[in-house]
């Protein structure tokens, strides 16, 4: 067995000074609501400026007034690969998914903590102008993305497209009627569909037709690994619509509907959960069948969280590790040990074989839906949305030599 020692860190109350993120120590500012003259997109809404193709954020125009299915965002990485942003991505060919995130005025009426789009951001900037995971999101015209990949068929650089829904009245809808035009022209054999779930506004129905339009893969961004945590960062501690209750109803549909290895859950490391809480939801969800996502806590600007450290490297690096052998290498969270602080002290597998998947360096790539290369290679690689390049948490690509001895530096082993 391969057993580690982390430093001894206290009673759980302390967290930020050491190696993990403590429950007590990570507690999100209070939102404050805005004046009513700002608030459901007021001002985009009354000054009504009609889009005229892509739009960039820019903070110094009035913000243009556009809505989906017509309108959607993007990712910056995204937007690069499609040709809608000039730029490059430090060491990898930017990204192998196209995210689009359905966009209104009145924008997200949730208020996550750690989010970028939440509602209390309304007095700040508008929707369309808010950084989420910590780039920009260009706004572009549904046409014209699916008329750039229809063109490219099967030399697209993308391995898969995401819909992520938002907390709005039109979301539901609005997401069968993307998907709809989407299929209409871009082949399942050419680019699967995963959908990145609202269940706070969603039924069994929505999930069974989603599916029935072709969507491969529904996805809940669960987020919290806890229902105490998901209640103070996703619910009444923010005065958010979410719940723990009605996430994981949508996602036991989804399950039923989309069946094994066509699920999974969006699951942040470092909001105050142990590494052991975490760690058992993975294992939670490999036994219903499904996958986890997983994403290293960074304080995003402008959010309710924005003043707490991001997920040292060594809790990040343990849970990476540990949930790569519980998706996938059959070990059990049963058979690994932690301390008295819920950290990984021993992963439950021969040192022999740990080496061997440390040094694969899969599991410290970015975790989300598969691409065309492997089930365990990610199309969804997401660079640098959780980390900036010179402290990668997530790697957007294989990593190399020099990483992995960075890596086993993290993680404590040689």
């Amino acid at each position: 067995m391969t057993c580690l020692k982390p430093e001894a860190n206290g009673p759980g109350d302390k967290g930020t000074d050491g190696d993990f993120n403590a429950f007590a120590a990570m507690q999100p500012r209070a939102p404050a609501e805005a004046p009513k003259e700002k608030r459901n997109g007021a001002a985009v809404k009354a000054n009504d400026v009609q889009p005229g193709g892509a739009y960039l954020p820019n903070y110094n125009i009035l913000t243009p007034n556009m809505r989906s299915p017509d309108y959607v965002q993007m990712s910056t990485a995204a937007a690069i690969t499609l040709g809608i942003m000039p730029g490059k991505m430090y060491r990898c060919g930017c990204t192998r998914c196209l995210n689009l995130l359905l966009t209104y005025p009145e924008g997200c009426r949730a208020n996550c903590a750690y989010c970028g789009l939440a509602r209390h951001r309304e007095a700040e900037r508008d929707y369309a102008d808010r950084n989420f995971i910590r780039v920009d999101w260009p706004a572009v015209p549904m046409e014209q993305v699916i008329e750039a990949v229809a063109a490219d068929g099967d030399k697209t650089p993308f391995h898969r497209m995401c819909i992520s829904m938002i907390t709005h009245p039109r979301s539901d809808e609005d997401t069968v009627t993307v998907l709809r035009k989407w299929r209409e022209r871009i082949a399942h054999e050419i680019m699967p569909v995963s959908i990145l779930s609202n269940p706070t506004t969603m039924t069994r129905g929505d999930v069974e037709t989603l599916h029935d339009l072709g969507a491969d893969i529904f996805t809940v961004a669960l987020d919290a690994a806890t229902p105490e945590l998901f209640d103070r960062t996703r619910g009444r501690g923010v005065n958010s619509p979410h719940s723990w209750k009605k996430y994981w109803e949508i996602l036991n549909d989804a399950r039923d509907v989309f069946g094994a290895q066509k699920f999974g859950a969006h699951i942040i490391v470092g909001m105050g959960e142990t590494e052991h809480d975490v760690l058992s939801l993975v294992q939670q969800l490999v036994d219903m069948g499904g996958h986890s996502h997983m994403f290293c806590f960074f304080p995003e600007k402008g959010s309710l969280m924005d003043h707490l450290p991001a997920t040292p490297r060594d809790q990040w690096r343990r849970v990476q590790l540990a949930r790569y052998l519980i998706d996938y290498y059959g070990v059990r969270v049963e058979q690994m040990a932690f301390d008295e602080d819920g950290r990984v002290s021993d992963f439950g597998l021969a040192t022999s074989e740990l080496d061997t998947v440390i040094d694969a360096g899969i599991a410290f790539r970015t975790s989300g839906c598969p691409g065309k290369f492997a089930d365990d290679i990610s199309a969804c690689d997401r660079p640098y949305g959780d980390s900036p390049p010179s402290d990668i948490a997530s790697y957007p690509f294989q990593p190399a030599k020099k990483d992995i001895v960075k890596i086993r530096r993290q993680l404590g082993v040689k």
